[in-house]
């Protein structure tokens, strides 16, 4: 099928399906972008969702069923990259955005591949390692997001990185209790953790011991650098699509500071801005914006 023909309506329903389940990640101010735009951003992050909660969401899977539906789903995405039409409406959504955008396959699996790496990885011993996964799990998400508003140049993929970086790092840190309960993962650097001599057993606790506020201090640190990074990057793209990424950059933001105001205690509570919360970011990033010369 040709991009000159309408995506059917079971590919459109399936990517608003996962808007909607998702919506809490998905920027409020995604509304304001130009409607076939964010329809292509939605695609994208269909499919990102999608691959996610292939590694993770369905606790009944084994790690050898995970690792047969994320093959599955990398063969059916090549396919829709390769000139066919891939099988799943999500991913049929994404080829029309794919040909229409003149986007490339690589970041694309570079995700999946990342859903592989957690199921056959659940610690990293240093920052460095983390940073190299975050080079599959969380760059080719900026990647693609650049790619859908035309731009592929190194100076701004630098800022994307950054910024989607300093996203995962925060996430990471807001997650420590669930990745560990639910999933069985730390993603706390093993040598950070010697150094502040924090125990993986710390980490079950109720409430966080000042080792563990000291080692979340840091990493959040890292992360809120990171962001202010990466943040130039929204007055590069326009001013609709640098609105949408402000959202981002100010959602990271947010946790780490939400963090903050929690005194790196996120083992008692999961610091987290709701639906409420996120509708004041909005609207303090649109207050900011006005208030530029």
């Amino acid at each position: 099928m040709s991009v000159a023909s309408p995506l059917p309506r079971e590919g459109r329903e399936a990517v608003r399906q996962a808007v909607r389940r998702h919506d809490e990640n998905f920027p409020v101010a995604a509304v304001l972008l130009p409607a076939p735009l964010r329809q292509d951003m939605q695609a994208v992050y269909a499919f990102c969702r999608a691959t996610d909660d292939l590694g993770d969401e369905d606790p009944a899977a084994g790690r050898d069923e995970r690792l047969r539906r994320l093959d599955a789903w990398e063969e059916d995405l090549r396919r829709g990259f390769g000139g066919g039409w891939p099988r799943d409406p999500r991913l049929q959504a994404l080829a029309v955005t794919a040909e229409r955008r003149g986007l490339e396959a690589q970041p694309f699996l570079r995700l999946i591949e990342a859903n592989r790496m957690d199921q056959r990885r659940s610690r990293w011993d240093t920052y460095e390692d983390l940073l190299r996964y975050c080079e599959h799990s969380a760059t080719p998400v900026g990647r693609m997001v650049l790619g859908v508003l035309g731009y592929r140049d190194p100076w701004r993929a630098g800022m994307s990185d950054a910024t989607c970086i300093g996203l995962q790092l925060a996430n990471f840190w807001q997650d420590i209790r669930r990745d560990l309960e639910q999933r069985g993962r730390i993603y706390l650097p093993r040598a950070d953790m010697e150094r502040f001599g924090v125990h993986e057993e710390d980490l079950g606790r109720l409430a966080a011991t000042p080792a563990v506020r000291a080692l979340v201090e840091e990493q959040v640190a890292r992360a809120r650098e990171a962001l202010l990074a990466g943040a130039p990057l929204a007055g590069l793209v326009g001013a609709r699509a640098g609105l949408f990424l402000r959202m981002f950059t100010a959602g990271g933001l947010a946790v780490c500071d939400g963090i903050a105001r929690q005194g790196y205690d996120t083992l008692a509570r999961r610091p987290a801005p709701g639906r409420l919360g996120r509708a004041r970011l909005a609207a303090g990033v649109l207050a900011r914006m006005r208030q530029r010369p």
